[in-house]
């Protein structure tokens, strides 16, 4: 079972003792199939990238456990504080990135929050500067696969800093 905390309005902190599934366990062909097609994703792209991007997805879709999971792997990766720091705020902090990942930055935030304006062709046109087709179609499928991790963290209540993959 897993316990989940959260915060009411009225009543401050409590414990929330519904039990959610674990997906690895109640569906491990899906789950397998997510492991591999974020591995697919991710082949051929920068890892510093990777981790910016999964970061930011976690932001957006304020994803605490898989927030915590990649600015960990970013700081393992030499990732510096500074530029962790700096991801929310990418766009007021541009010279902590490269022209590139505030492309692939600027791209997650639209696929992670289509159903607000759709992707800008602006948007989309900026990564395919900075992207080769290849690189572009690995960018998108990884942007789909954080936000698909981030969907499962949190609708089965993962707590952050309990990384499951150790």
């Amino acid at each position: 079972m897993t316990t989940h905390t959260h915060t009411d309005a009225n009543t401050g902190p409590h414990t929330n003792a519904m039990s959610r599934l674990n997906l690895a366990k109640a569906a491990p062909k899906v789950f397998r199939a997510l492991i591999g097609f974020d591995a697919a994703a991710r082949d051929g792209l920068d890892p510093a990238l990777v981790e910016l991007v999964q970061i930011r997805a976690s932001h957006l879709n304020h994803c605490a456990y898989c927030l915590h999971m990649h600015t960990n792997d970013a700081r393992k990766a030499g990732e510096s504080e500074d530029r962790l720091h700096m991801v929310a705020v990418w766009r007021e902090a541009r010279h902590f990135f490269t022209e590139k990942e505030q492309a692939a930055l600027a791209l997650t935030e639209a696929v992670t929050l289509v159903a607000d304006a759709g992707v800008p062709d602006a948007v989309y046109a900026q990564a395919a500067a900075h992207f080769d087709e290849q690189e572009l179609a690995h960018l998108l499928a990884l942007i789909l696969a954080i936000n698909t991790w981030n969907r499962v963290a949190l609708s089965t209540a993962k707590v952050a800093g309990t990384d499951e993959r150790r």
